[in-house]
């Protein structure tokens, strides 16, 4: 995950996005995210009352998904699928850093050891 990627997270965890607005910061048309939503490729995305509402972490998926279609030229199936991939390396990440592991998989060294 990019350094953006992660401040946009911490920062948007609480807070709701219009569809309009994550359009616009992931440099689409609403009716690209309109199209993703219909066909299932954002689970984590409510409506309320007739308006979508984007979390963070949709916000930070839009952004992948669009990264993806856009340099790979890749379908929107093909994208959503890398993205839950890459959110769950994330998820394990975090899991690894809880737990005192590195990124290389090797237990870090603490004060004790």
């Amino acid at each position: 995950m990019r350094d953006d990627d992660a401040l946009i997270g911490s920062l948007m965890e609480e807070s709701w996005l219009t569809l309009e607005q994550v359009a616009a910061a992931c440099a689409v048309e609403p009716l690209w995210l309109r199209r993703h939503i219909e066909e299932g490729l954002f689970p984590c995305v409510e409506s309320v009352a007739g308006v979508w509402r984007f979390s963070g972490a949709s916000l930070l998926r839009a952004r992948r998904m669009r990264r993806i279609e856009r340099d790979f030229d890749a379908a929107p199936e093909l994208a959503a699928l890398t993205a839950d991939l890459l959110e769950e390396i994330d998820l394990l990440r975090d899991q690894l850093d809880h737990h005192g592991y590195s990124p290389g998989f090797h237990r870090r060294q603490g004060p004790s050891d």
